[in-house]
């Protein structure tokens, strides 16, 4: 495959995919979603590979979800929702690699789906981290919710979604979302830190631990598949149109 919304380097022991969107925040598309599942199956069979980083291009966004320019009732590619985000999910979770999001900036929406989704977390002290879905007319009934309640309990996954709020790299990290913070400029270097040090270890015992620790919260993809199914009927009515008719008019949405 030939990438055009990503990129795929190799350094050291680990494969670096960056979503290279800038202009968009990062944000993904259909054929974002399908090159970054492309990436990650080539990395994630490789046996000359320790880990696995996901990232963004530019120093503003990891990733902020679905493109909206890109979501007339459905976005642009395959998939229940015109997405395959779903199998994107998963295949972060299925490869038997660590997966670390290195987060350099805003980390929103299905951005944050994917910080959750990741194995490990280090974020630059400037990102930043939230749910948007109720604001545009979406929401991630999945591994986004689910997932998230294990990961920072379930009173304060039911506030990122409920109230739409933001929140610091540092508390991120308070609430177990991430698992270090470092000034921007030492980000990359953290980041090798921790490949080198998962390429010193067992790569069949860590496979085995990672598929053990998937398997305790394997139920979620079934409550992703039917959410979606849910979520692709939601799309159809008025008020997520508006949602995301407001998004991009810079204005205030009016569900009711």
């Amino acid at each position: 495959m030939q990438y055009g919304d990503i990129s795929y380097d190799l350094r050291g022991p680990a494969a670096w995919i960056t979503i290279n969107r800038p202009d968009k925040y990062n944000a993904f598309r259909g054929q974002t979603c399908e090159e970054l599942i492309h990436a990650f199956n080539k990395a994630g069979w490789d046996k000359s590979i320790a880990a696995i980083v996901l990232t963004g291009a530019g120093a503003r966004a990891f990733c902020t979800g679905g493109d909206q320019s890109a979501h007339d009732g459905s976005y642009d590619g395959r998939g229940i929702i015109g997405l395959p985000v779903e199998e994107l999910q998963t295949t972060i979770r299925d490869v038997p690699k660590p997966v670390i999001a290195r987060v350099n900036g805003f980390a929103i929406g299905g951005g944050n789906v994917l910080v959750t989704c990741c194995d490990l977390a280090i974020a630059s002290s400037s990102a930043v981290f939230g749910q948007v879905g109720p604001k545009v007319g979406s929401v991630d009934p999945g591994f986004g919710t689910a997932l998230l309640s294990r990961v920072v309990g379930e009173k304060k996954a039911r506030e990122i979604w409920m109230l739409c709020r933001r929140y610091s790299a540092q508390q991120a990290l308070e609430m177990g979302l991430i698992n270090a913070v470092v000034e921007p400029a030492e980000l990359d270097a953290e980041v090798e830190r921790w490949c080198a040090e998962i390429a010193s270890l067992s790569p069949t015992a860590i496979a085995i631990a990672k598929r053990s620790f998937n398997q305790d919260s394997e139920s979620i993809r079934g409550i992703s598949a039917m959410g979606m199914q849910a979520l692709s009927l939601f799309y159809q009515t008025e008020e997520s149109r508006e949602g995301v008719k407001a998004f991009l008019e810079k204005r205030k949405p009016k569900f009711r």
